[in-house]
């Protein structure tokens, strides 16, 4: 056993957390209309509870319209119900097959409170990754005292759970930045 085995069953799990926030980013408003605000609502229908891409279709006609397309007419007015519950501020239209979201643009509060949102986030990534390097170094640190490992492996392994802790908090950083760029554009 060597440190490299703990570094290496951390990467996927780093990955992981980076593809949970790269959805969560996903799920912040822009100036622009996106499926991903809308799909991950849960809707009530037939008895259940399920996310409305399960229920419906979602498209993006115009930059700042969503239009849901229910596969089944009678679940419009739960969709409706749904998504007024779910997106405060935003005021979903039922017509006769289909609801219509029309986004209105952003204000300069909106965008801060977005930005704060955002900041929020990608805290929380932030705090996954460190959760995943305490973890790891616990491991090493017990290999040690197990005999598993020798002194030496401990400090390389600390060093290289720092690179990785490192790479993937740019990742999150790079990732705030360019979602905080289409905030304010």
């Amino acid at each position: 056993m060597t440190y490299k085995d703990f570094t290496n069953t951390m990467r996927p799990e780093l990955e992981k957390a980076i593809v949970f926030f790269s959805k969560e980013l996903s799920k912040i408003r822009t100036g622009f209309a996106s499926p991903s605000l809308v799909e991950d609502v849960v809707v009530e229908v037939f008895g259940q509870k399920m996310p409305l891409k399960q229920v419906a279709s979602i498209t993006v006609p115009e930059p700042r319209q969503i239009l849901i397309q229910p596969w089944d007419s009678s679940s419009i007015e739960p969709i409706q119900r749904a998504l007024s519950a779910g997106l405060p501020n935003i005021s979903p239209v039922a017509e006769k097959d289909f609801i219509r979201i029309n986004l209105p643009p952003l204000t300069q509060e909106l965008r801060q409170m977005l930005v704060k949102l955002l900041g929020e986030k990608g805290e929380e990534a932030r705090r996954v990754v460190r959760k995943l390097r305490e973890d790891a170094w616990e491991k090493i640190q017990e290999g040690v005292k197990k005999g598993e490992l020798r002194e030496d492996d401990k400090f390389r392994g600390k060093e290289e759970l720092q690179k990785l802790v490192d790479e993937y908090n740019k990742k999150i950083e790079d990732l705030k930045t360019r979602k905080e760029k289409e905030i304010q554009s």
